[in-house]
């Protein structure tokens, strides 16, 4: 390997850097995003070799505490939701452990205490202990028997008009409460706990409650902790929590706006149980944005790591002799493929991120995050094990970083909601009745490099599948009807938020004023079409709605797209403003063997 070859560049200027970055980081590098990359700089994020499971969970804890030293109380976090993605965008880069604790601690938890109980004099003890991070905050929701079902959780808060408090009670082994972060013991944790409300032996459905977990001395009276077995690439201590008739004072009850338990406890509510249900759950929506968005950043993180490294790493080619592997079309296809990935989400992840922080109309919006998190997270899983698979035997190891994204990722696809039922739920939704649908595009004399031909492709597919996933059901019983058709269902979900993916990626491009980025981001966005046309060719064909020949040209088109793009990858994964020095992987160093060499010989034996 010849750390002096450089890759072949096209040509840029700082002006055309700078409105990459404002592309991928919507305009707010500056104000939001710059102190986090400088925080996490700092050598308490440096990798550490040799930690067990639990050590490396203590680390984790120092380091998210860290980061929320310099960023101030929890609540100004929680109450500032850019500043809140932000948080797990960079900190996952070099711990993803970090990731779920950020979320949650300032999401799940503040976020909860502050949206349905500001004001209450009674929660301030609590809040001060999360304001300064002297105790953790947990979201303890799940439970071992009813997975993501959480409306039919089992365990009890009954309320005790003796003495005006709540009894919280796991009535049988399936409620135990399922992965919450309580495998460290001595961790003062304060958990936001899903529990029904019983008034007067009648059910009221589901509320959060206020609990302490754990002190420095171990699980509080009444709570009961196991951790869960390791988790290879992810140090989060999870584990399982039971309650035994724990006493709760009246005001842990957080159930702001949507109930209210009177004096002589009588409960008094203004929505339906269901209604009250999806109040309780508000702050997962930002959760799933957030989970959704750092996941995208390690995607970016490997994307650039990848890149950066095959443009260094040479290998024999036939008749060619030594070269980059950078140069030879098969990384290509595979990394600028993954890179548009990354970049079509990125673009679509900030206009979720916009809607959500205008307050855009609720039930589009959430909508519209389910398939922003669904989508990401198994798109960023496949960006991020091609990635691994690139680098070679160097992916396999932490201090490069991607094999930890790898863990990650499958945490991210499970976590705030499983993919699937988000899907379904969307696919509900759809499958109201709509218009006529739309028309099928004519593919005479077009290209399937020109967007908008590629747009209406995908426009079609999206409404044709509602149409026809809506006439089966119709057809069938309505004992079996949904899941007669449960997988068209989710091809249907899936192909609308494919669309609308797409669509946003274009509408950033249109938006690029710089002549050096166009032509690559434009490129970069008919990768990204032609990808997806490559993988649904079959149903295109059979529809009418492209020729043999264009299917039979579509693998050529994607080599001639990435030879095109291949001198513009070193300024398109620049957009990231990553760099060796932040990521501290060796295969991102200039010269990777001797960074590799360096690291090896500094371990302690």
């Amino acid at each position: 390997m010849t750390a002096t070859r450089k890759p072949m560049e096209a040509e840029y200027t700082e002006e055309d850097r700078a409105e990459l970055v404002a592309l991928v980081f919507d305009g707010l590098y500056e104000s939001h995003h710059r102190r986090l990359a400088e925080l996490v700089r700092d050598p308490i994020f440096d990798q550490r070799e040799g930690l067990d499971m639990v050590e490396a969970g203590r680390l984790s804890y120092e380091r998210i505490r860290h980061v929320h030293r310099a960023l101030g109380p929890a609540r100004d976090v929680a109450a500032d939701p850019w500043t809140l993605f932000a948080v797990g965008e960079w900190s996952c880069l070099l711990d993803s452990t970090t990731l779920p604790l950020s979320a949650v601690h300032y999401n799940l938890c503040v976020g909860t205490i502050l949206r349905f109980g500001a004001g209450r004099p009674e929660l301030k003890p609590y809040l001060d202990e999360l304001d300064d991070m002297s105790a953790v905050g947990m979201f303890a929701a799940t439970e071992i028997g009813f997975g993501n079902n959480v409306s039919a959780l089992e365990t009890e808060a009954v309320y005790d008009q003796a003495t005006d408090t709540f009894v919280l009670n796991t009535p049988s082994p399936r409620a135990q409460k399922f992965m919450p972060y309580c495998g460290i013991t001595d961790i003062p944790k304060i958990a936001v706990v899903l529990a029904r409300l019983v008034v007067d032996g009648r059910d009221q459905g589901v509320f959060p409650f206020l609990v302490r977990i754990t002190d420095a001395d171990g699980p509080c009276p009444g709570v009961v902790t196991h951790r869960c077995p390791d988790k290879p690439g992810l140090a989060l201590d999870n584990g399982v929590t039971w309650f035994d008739h724990v006493r709760l004072p009246r005001a842990n009850l957080l159930s702001g706006d949507f109930g209210e338990l009177s004096a002589d406890g009588v409960f008094i509510s203004p929505l339906s149980r269901r209604g009250r249900f999806l109040r309780s759950f508000d702050r997962v929506h930002a959760g799933r944005i957030s989970l959704a968005a750092a996941l995208v950043a390690a995607s970016r993180a490997a994307v650039y790591l990848a890149v950066r490294y095959s443009w260094r790493r040479e290998t024999a080619a036939p008749g060619r002799g030594t070269v980059q592997v950078m140069s030879l079309r098969s990384q290509q296809v595979a990394l600028l493929g993954a890179l548009s990935r990354v970049y079509a989400m990125t673009v679509f992840l900030n206009e979720v991120k916009r809607d959500y922080v205008r307050g855009e109309a609720p039930e589009g919006l959430h909508r519209k995050i389910a398939i922003a998190k669904a989508l990401s997270s198994w798109e960023m899983t496949g960006v991020i094990t091609v990635c691994r698979e690139r680098v070679g035997a160097q992916g396999v190891f932490s201090v490069n970083r991607i094999a930890d994204y790898v863990a990650m990722a499958q945490g991210v696809v499970t976590a705030e909601g499983d993919n699937l039922p988000l899907l379904l739920t969307v696919a509900g939704e759809l499958l109201a009745p709509r218009g006529a649908g739309a028309t099928r595009p004519d593919p005479d004399g077009q290209s399937l490099l020109d967007g908008r031909f590629v747009m209406d492709l995908f426009s079609y597919k999206d409404e044709t599948l509602r149409r026809e996933t809506r006439q089966r059901m119709d057809r069938a019983p309505f004992s079996s009807a949904w899941n007669d058709n449960m997988n068209r269902v989710l091809d249907m979900a899936e192909a609308y938020g494919t669309h609308l993916v797409l669509r946003s990626f274009w509408q950033a491009v249109d938006g690029v004023e710089s002549g050096a980025l166009r032509t690559p981001l434009r490129l970069l966005a008919s990768l990204y079409g032609l990808l997806h046309l490559r993988d649904d060719a079959g149903w295109y064909l059979a529809r009418g709605c492209v020729t043999a020949e264009q299917v039979i040209a579509l693998p050529d088109l994607v080599d001639t797209v990435c030879e095109q793009l291949a001198g513009s990858s070193h300024l398109l994964v620049d957009g990231f403003n990553l760099s060796p020095e932040l990521l501290r992987a060796p295969i991102a160093q200039d010269d990777p063997v001797a960074a590799v060499d360096r690291y090896v010989r500094s371990i302690r034996r």
